[in-house]
């Protein structure tokens, strides 16, 4: 298996709670629909946007099976795994593997213990030699992030890893990581603040939460770059990152459910003790998402 067909926008959807911490799965689905309705290039299921490091694992492997059967073979579906051992990230892996995946994100361990270099090259060895899917190493935990030289050896010593999603605000970490990628592996944005310069770079696309909040804009967005329209690319980016000013708070994933519902999809809660959008925080989203989705008929124009 591999990334081939893994590119463009790949919004990692969010995670539906009722007000006593349960999964809607109606609402899931209704999410799942939601993204397909707006033409995005794939999925990802339990990432940061998702709340993944609050789900259980048959939770995870619930929502996951909901997603492949909505998704039906339409779109890839990436599959993202939270884990703070080697072994629980196996389990996850394996809880899955009855399922048309078609790469696993995956994060360095997150707890305050950073493994070394040594230790992190064997977490991901041990984790790809125990499935066949691709894994796209998820590099996002601050006092844990993977320098480039570390994500070079990876994709070229171990042919499981294939990608990298960079989530760092420091875009030249991302452009140091294009000059050096091997050959056949990707790098996925997910600087939302940056995401038009990601793609002019050359980035194989993103897995973030301006596409979970927006899809539609991001796809715009990306359809501008890859045809080289650069002065329309500029004026979403900063509608997006106006947008995104108003979305990037500790509560996040919350933020993009209320963005979702107010784009017409039933998205559900938080999980607690993740709080609500506040008032303050909707009066802006509000604001700036009717000023960005001006963009969402360019996408709509483009893909027609």
């Amino acid at each position: 298996m591999n990334l081939d067909k893994v590119n463009g926008i790949i919004p990692p959807i969010v995670t539906p709670f009722t007000k006593e911490g349960e999964i809607d799965e109606a609402a899931f689905r209704g999410i799942v629909k939601f993204n397909l309705s707006k033409n995005v290039h794939g999925v990802c299921v339990g990432g940061s946007s998702g709340e993944g490091h609050t789900l259980t694992i048959e939770e995870y492997t619930r929502l996951m099976e909901i997603c492949v059967d909505e998704v039906n073979g339409k779109i890839p579906v990436i599959a993202g795994i939270i884990a703070n051992s080697t072994r629980e990230a196996i389990r996850r892996a394996k809880a899955i593997s009855h399922l048309s995946i078609q790469g696993l994100q995956v994060t360095p361990v997150h707890y305050v213990f950073k493994p070394d270099e040594d230790a992190t090259f064997a977490h991901f060895k041990a984790l790809t030699e125990a499935t066949e899917v691709p894994v796209i190493i998820y590099n996002v935990v601050p006092w844990n992030y993977l320098n480039p030289a570390l994500l070079v050896r990876l994709m070229t010593e171990l042919p499981g890893v294939q990608g990298v999603k960079q989530s760092a605000g420091d875009l030249k970490l991302m452009a140091d990581l294009m000059l050096t990628v091997p050959n056949g592996c990707k790098v996925y944005s997910a600087v939302d603040a940056l995401l038009y310069p990601s793609f002019a770079i050359g980035c194989h696309g993103t897995i973030a939460a301006n596409p979970a909040a927006v899809p539609s804009v991001c796809i715009a967005l990306w359809n501008a770059v890859q045809r080289g329209d650069h002065k329309l690319a500029k004026e979403i980016h900063e509608a997006l990152l106006r947008f995104w000013n108003t979305i990037y708070a500790d509560n996040l994933p919350a933020n993009i459910k209320t963005s979702i519902r107010l784009q017409g999809a039933e998205a559900g809660l938080p999980r607690m003790p993740m709080p609500a959008t506040t008032a303050a925080q909707l009066a802006n989203i509000e604001r700036e998402l009717k000023n960005v989705l001006r963009y969402e008929e360019v996408s709509q124009k483009v893909a027609a």
